[in-house]
Order: structure tokens, then C-alpha cells, then sequence
């Protein structure tokens, strides 16, 4: 009998929850950094155990919004978690104690009826055993979870026996995509999103929370090579030279790890050519929120 069900990863911004996607999948659909809220949008990754397809759905790290994309990240969040058949509650188990975003996080969900709710200790490889006993029973007092699994999203434990389960705990259903399909990311948001993810591993402090990443030209070539123009917004003028570095060798050293990541997800050469630009009031814009599928008025 076959099952398909949707699964949604809810948890405080930098708990793992992209990195614990692409483990399931077994290939990268979901940008991953060290830094909080590097997820934007919605990203679904797709993944087969058996006679059972698994939607995973990477929401935006959830906290107490302070701007106008933040609140609309956290409610499509909120929005995601509510039609989902399984929520995922990640939490970074290197923090020892429950932090206040996955209070709130607990304080705020409502489960409707056969929904169910899994409790996912991530980073056990950084807390003693006798700690990480201790806080499950501290989540356990606070709410009732269906299952608890402690895991390392980064090298793999105990995440196929993640896996294992939720194959068996999503319902009965006909499968939503063809099996051999990892996601639903258009293509161009992937790579915009590939590149938004180089430029946040190459700057520092809050620069990349001003910027954004998107694809603007796409043509494809006989041979099976692909170019693609990419436009990166900033929101302050200062900030132009800090991408571009001197002579121009920040921007180069960007452009040629955003293409080789993308030769190898699409397969096939890429000629990645980036264009900086300053737009100062892009995070206002109401177009950029309906490419990401998030709620400019939320």
C-alpha cells in the first residue's frame, strides 16, 4: 500500500533544519549556513523509503520578528505547519537548555486532530548522554510528542531511523511527485538561492541579511550548457564595494563557487555571470515576496 504524506521542520533559526533536509533527500536542495534565518522561502524536498514518498517541507527558522521580512518568513512558517501531517520540532541539543524561540515555538502550537508531532534532538555529538536524557525529559514535560529521536543531521546518525519512520507514519495516499524528483525549487530560485548562499558564507555580520540573490536571465545551448545572469541587490550603497572586495576579487572568488556547486546540481556546465546593484528598499518590494511564496502584508 502506498503512503505520501507532507512533513514540515519546525525549529529556531540555525537548529539544522536545512542541513537535516538534504540528508533525507541524499542531495542538497536547501541552502545551509552558519548564519540564523538563511532560509527564506518554503523548500520542499522529496524523498522515498519503500512503498512511502515524504514531502519535507524546510520552513524559515522561527522567532520574534523585529521586520517586515522576518514577519512574513515566521507566519509562512506557521501557515506550513498547519497543513502538514507530521511536524518535525528540531532542536540544536548543543544549546543544553530549551532557548526562549522554541518556547515560544512550543507555547504557540495547536496540533489538529491526526496531526501528529516528533520531537528531533539535533547535534548530539556536542552534549554528554546524561545531559541529552535530561532535556528530552525537560521537551517531554512541556508537550506530548509521538516519537523522540536524537540525532547528528551533519554526519548522519540516526537519521535513517528518522526516516524509517516517518515512511511509516505518513498516511495512505497516492504519491504527489514522480520518484525520481528531489524538489519542487524552480530551477532559477535554486540557483539564485545557491549563489545568496556562497555571498552569506563570504561576508560577515549583517551584510547578507541586506542583500538578495535573483536570476534574471536563463538560456540554454545546444551542447547542454546553460548561462545564467544573476543580479544581486543591496540595500546600501556602502556595501558595493564590500561584495565586489578589492579588485574586484571578493565577487570572483563567489562567482566561481556559486558555479561549480551548480555544475554539479545541474549537471552540466554552467557560465555563471553576476551583476551588483543597489536597490535600497528591495525588502519592500511586494514582487519579492511572491517569488519566495511569502505574504508582504503578514
Amino acid at each position: 500500500m502506498r503512503r505520501c504524506g507532507v512533513v514540515a521542520i519546525l525549529g529556531a533559526p540555525n537548529a539544522g533544519k536545512s542541513t537535516l533536509l538534504n540528508r533525507l533527500v541524499g542531495a542538497k536542495v536547501s541552502i545551509v549556513t552558519h548564519k540564523v534565518q538563511t532560509t527564506r522561502s518554503r523548500v520542499r524536498g522529496i524523498f522515498q523509503r519503500g512503498e512511502s514518498q515524504i514531502v519535507l517541507v524546510d520552513l524559515p527558522g522561527i522567532m520574534a520578528p523585529r521586520r517586515r521580512l522576518e514577519r512574513a518568513m515566521v507566519a509562512a512558517a506557521w501557515d506550513a505547519a498547519q497543513d502538514a501531517d507530521i511536524l518535525l520540532l528540531l532542536f540544536d541539543a548543543g544549546r543544553r537548555e530549551i532557548d526562549a524561540d522554541t518556547r515560544l515555538i512550543l507555547d504557540r502550537l495547536d496540533l489538529r486532530p491526526g496531526q501528529k508531532l516528533v520531537l528531533v534532538l539535533n547535534k548530539v555529538d556536542r552534549i554528554r548522554r546524561e545531559k541529552l536524557l535530561q532535556l528530552a525529559a525537560d521537551f517531554g514535560r512541556r508537550r506530548k510528542f509521538d516519537e523522540i529521536f536524537m540525532v547528528s543531521a551533519l554526519s548522519g546518525d540516526g537519521v535513517e531511523d528518522l526516516a524509517a519512520h516517518l515512511a511509516g507514519a505518513v498516511p495512505p495516499g497516492e504519491w504527489l511527485f514522480p520518484d525520481d524528483q528531489i524538489s519542487d525549487l524552480p530551477l532559477k530560485l535554486l540557483a539564485a538561492e545557491t549563489t545568496r548562499e556562497k555571498l552569506f558564507l563570504s561576508l560577515h555580520q549583517e551584510l547578507p541579511y541586506g542583500l538578495t540573490v535573483e536570476s534574471e536571465g536563463w538560456e540554454e545551448f545546444k551542447n547542454g550548457d546553460v548561462k545564467i545572469q544573476q543580479v544581486i541587490y543591496l540595500s546600501r550603497p556602502q556595501h558595493k564595494a564590500m561584495v565586489l572586495g578589492k579588485g574586484g576579487e571578493k565577487i570572483k572568488a563567489i562567482r566561481s563557487a556559486a558555479q561549480k556547486e551548480l555544475e554539479k546540481l545541474l549537471e552540466r556546465k554552467v557560465h555563471l555571470f553576476l551583476f551588483v546593484k543597489v536597490r535600497e528598499n528591495w525588502s519592500e518590494d511586494p514582487e519579492r515576496y511572491r517569488d519566495w511564496n511569502l505574504d508582504f502584508n503578514a
